[in-house]
């Protein structure tokens, strides 16, 4: 498939992903659901890459979805705009390896969605969050009253929700839902340093780390913790595991 909304360039098991709508501030069409489908499609089966990077274009991340497009759809049509944007969001978010959003600047609406959707969320000191929706008499539509709740609390969800306000990076670090702030600059060299630290780690270990986070969070802390048990242990047949073990007593880096 040709992309006109995504450029992807993959180098070094790092994938990095910008969506390019800078026009509009790359606001969410079903265009770009459509490429971002594909993309996941073709990016699944590949082992050769580790991580993947979403950012955004020009002075966004993301400042929400497409409006225009939206104002005409029956109360049928936006349940069905609703939750294809879900899956596709959750599809991200189950992506097998790890996940970051290089948020360059706005991550509004769906934006904000989005970047909840990956697994951690790099943001320039510029950057801006909100959940807008209410202020047009909507809601988030994407997961985001989902979403926004688990990470950052309750009342953190409810505040920004129900008040529609934007909040700085610097807030935004504040209440979790950024993990580390980055000039402007410098924001993408400091995510692909984290990247290629993530992608030098074990290929195995880290997918698993990611699943069973993911997935023990919704479970009861002694079933996730067999959970826990059961993947550590299957680990001790890989390759990787042993060679990983051999350099430490070595002192030496492995050699995966």
């Amino acid at each position: 498939m040709e992309y006109k909304i995504l450029k992807i360039f993959i180098a070094d098991r790092i994938a990095t992903m910008t969506i390019s709508r800078p026009a509009v501030l790359n606001a969410l069409n079903p265009e770009f659901f459509k490429e971002f489908n594909h993309f996941l499609d073709d990016l699944e089966p590949r082992d050769d890459i580790r991580v993947l990077i979403i950012t955004g274009e020009g002075k966004a991340f993301v400042a929400g979805a497409d409006i225009a497009g939206m104002s005409d759809m029956t109360e049928e049509q936006s349940f069905d705009f609703s939750r294809e944007g879900q899956d596709i969001f959750l599809r991200l978010e189950n992506l097998r390896i790890p996940v970051i959003a290089a948020v360059n600047g706005y991550a509004l609406g769906g934006g904000c969605e989005l970047a909840m959707a990956c697994d951690f969320r790099i943001a320039s000191r510029l950057a801006k969050f909100g959940q807008p929706e209410i202020s047009l008499g909507l809601i988030p539509g994407y997961a985001g009253t989902q979403r926004l709740s688990r990470i950052t609390g309750i009342g953190n969800a409810l505040y920004l929700i129900l008040t529609a306000e934007t909040i700085s990076a610097e807030d935004a670090l504040r209440i979790g839902l950024v993990q580390k702030l980055c000039e402007p600059e410098t924001l993408m060299e400091e995510v692909m340093k984290l990247a290629s630290k993530i992608a030098s780690n074990g290929s195995q270990a880290v997918p698993v780390s990611k699943k069973i986070i993911r997935e023990g969070i919704a479970l009861p802390f002694e079933e996730a913790s067999i959970l826990e048990a059961n993947e550590f242990s299957k680990l001790f047949s890989q390759p990787e595991t042993k060679e990983g073990m051999k350099a430490f007593m070595e002192k030496r880096k492995p050699v995966w």
